[in-house]
């Protein structure tokens, strides 16, 4: 992708992504708590099954029963991602930003405003894929995809952000 000529085009590629990836993210995991049980329900064969769960961790389980600190560190990382963003220099980096920004803000806002109660909700996860992988969201999924793509740009020699590494 090549580079944006002006900040604000920039900011709206980074925060457009973010927010529609949180729309998608919260339609999908209402539609899944509205018609979805603990029943796995076949998508696409074994592939792609589909089963309502929540859960109070991070990835992977770690942080069981801390939800509450996984809520003040979401916090902090989307007020920081807000922040720093005027300082995207690419459109690569702002789409890039804006899959970690929207990831982290549809798992944020489960955490702040889902049951059992406010700042210590449980992420809604619903994607279930064979070999006894964790159970996840499309929030997950586009923040694990704007991480890869941050460290494949950073190897490559950018900076994050944007521009050439010294």
């Amino acid at each position: 992708m090549s580079r944006s000529k002006g900040g604000a085009g920039k900011l709206l590629i980074f925060l457009g992504t973010a927010f529609s990836i949180v729309a998608l993210d919260q339609s999908t995991k209402f539609w899944a708590e509205a018609n979805l049980t603990n029943q796995s329900v076949q998508v696409i064969g074994d592939l792609l099954r589909f089963r309502l769960a929540y859960n109070d961790a991070a990835a992977f389980s770690l942080g069981v029963g801390a939800t509450w600190v996984l809520t003040i560190i979401s916090t902090v990382a989307v007020i920081a991602m807000l922040v720093l963003s005027p300082r995207i220099k690419t459109g690569y980096w702002a789409l890039i930003g804006g899959f970690v920004l929207g990831g982290a803000m549809g798992n944020w806002i489960d955490r702040a405003f889902k049951a059992p109660e406010f700042f210590n909700g449980h992420v809604v996860d619903f994607i279930q894929i064979p070999l006894n992988f964790a159970i996840f969201n499309l929030a997950d999924t586009f923040l694990v995809i704007g991480v890869v793509l941050a460290v494949i740009q950073t190897v490559r020699g950018d900076e994050i952000g944007g521009g050439r590494a010294a």
